[in-house]
């Protein structure tokens, strides 16, 4: 089964051609990054302005390197939920347009889900049940995968999460947007130890608070500032890098102790991170559990993850109408209804 997937939850507008939910027969992403880098962060009307001028023409793009035809395809899959609503939008209106002008089956399909599903691209021998990290721009979560469709929140974000908190940390050392990968560079040069940042405490142990944690990187460098003092900018990368790893990775793991799982997976764009892997790679071997970790490509947002996921939700039964309406935000969970658009 061939299914052209679309995703345009933030700054990336992506396309796609999967196969049986785990062969990538095209992907294609037009990234918007350099033009949000002059504004610090993505700005969500340049964001909908652009998906708007580049869905055609990456769409074309997908199905021209998969050398199908629109009618070829079996099913169209989108992601409707969650992120900016302006830029979903986009993406749903066209993909509803072009599954009805084709009488094609329409796939919705959730962004985190499909940072998920990403695994299933790099790891065909990969199958629920397992646990999973999802760490991103938006999104902080650790999610019992107990079937294809079927998801457990075990705990997530309650403030910041940790992509954004990188972002953050990183303006206030005069990293350039996106942040994450220039402290990732500059940490291989810093030492870790040499800044003791705080692990914020969370109601629920499984939760991740990065918002105390960002605010102590901020303050230290204005204090710093004020007091004429020097910053040693790639070891501050550094700790900063240990810190959100050391609190992502410590209480993943415990989950996966306590949940009893020797299968566990990392997805997301922070996914990308070296010391994050490093390091989750480090404790799950002396754990003896198998880490499945999806290559640097199907980390950030694209189209192939989507895909990746709408087979399953196909074979599940999932399908939207022309009444299907993008969300800002939604809960894993939850299931997607045609009756509720996947809300309670």
């Amino acid at each position: 089964m061939d299914i052209l997937a679309i995703e345009s939850s933030c700054d990336e507008t992506a396309a796609a051609v999967i196969r049986d939910g785990r062969e990538i027969i095209s992907s294609v992403v037009a990234t918007q990054i350099e033009e949000h880098k002059l504004y610090g962060g993505v700005v969500p009307e340049i964001a909908s302005r652009r998906h708007c001028e580049s869905i055609v023409g990456v769409v074309g793009e997908a199905l021209e390197k998969a050398g199908k035809a629109a009618e070829e395809i079996d099913a169209i899959a989108v992601t409707y939920a969650p992120g900016l609503i302006g830029a979903l939008l986009v993406g749903v209106n066209f993909a509803k347009g072009l599954a009805f002008s084709l009488n094609k089956p329409l796939i919705p399909v959730h962004h985190i889900r499909g940072h998920i599903a990403a695994n299933y691209l790099a790891y065909p021998e990969l199958a629920p049940p397992y646990i999973c990290l999802v760490a991103s721009g938006g999104h902080s979560h650790i999610v019992r995968v107990n079937g294809y469709t079927e998801f457990e929140t075990v705990g997530r974000t309650v403030d910041d999460a940790a992509g954004e908190a990188f972002d953050k940390a990183a303006r206030v050392m005069g990293f350039p947007y996106p942040g994450g990968v220039h402290i990732d560079s500059a940490a291989k040069r810093g030492d870790p130890t040499k800044y003791v940042l705080p692990h914020p405490k969370t109601a629920n142990r499984y939760d991740f608070s990065f918002s105390g944690l960002k605010t102590a990187v901020i303050n230290l460098v204005h204090n710093t500032n004020q007091k004429g003092g020097e910053i040693d900018f790639d070891s501050l990368a550094a700790s900063f890098q240990y810190t959100v790893s050391d609190i992502l990775t410590s209480k993943f793991v415990s989950a996966a102790e306590e949940y009893g799982y020797e299968k566990i997976a990392l997805a997301g764009g922070v996914a990308a991170n070296s010391g994050l892997r490093s390091m989750l790679e480090e404790r799950a071997a002396k754990k003896g559990m198998t880490l499945y970790v999806p290559p640097i490509s199907l980390c950030g947002d694209n189209a192939a993850m989507i895909g990746s996921q709408a087979y399953y939700e196909y074979l599940a039964g999932v399908r939207a109408g022309t009444a299907l309406n993008a969300a800002a935000t939604m809960k894993l969970d939850i299931p997607y209804t045609e009756k509720t658009n996947g809300a309670v």
